[in-house]
């Protein structure tokens, strides 16, 4: 594994032999994880409860219409 921290983003950690993104971390909240879901090798059980920045979605992907509230950049703070 390989982590790359930029001095004003969140830290990112990947495959150092694929490139695989893997995690990334909150860069003042570094308890906030976000465990990239194609690291897993089974169904998790988990399930999405929004979709966010879907104002850069690609055309040739359609968003599925699955009920889920969406947001055109990241959700607000709750």
């Amino acid at each position: 594994m390989r982590a790359w921290e930029p001095g004003d983003g969140y830290a990112k950690c990947f495959c150092e032999l694929c490139g695989g993104a893997l995690w990334s971390r909150h860069p003042e909240e570094h308890e906030q994880v976000w465990v990239r879901l194609g690291t897993f090798d089974s169904d998790p059980g988990i399930r999405p409860t929004y979709r966010q920045y879907v104002a850069y979605a690609v055309p040739w992907e359609p968003i599925p219409d699955d009920g889920l509230e969406r947001y055109p950049e990241g959700r607000p703070p709750s």
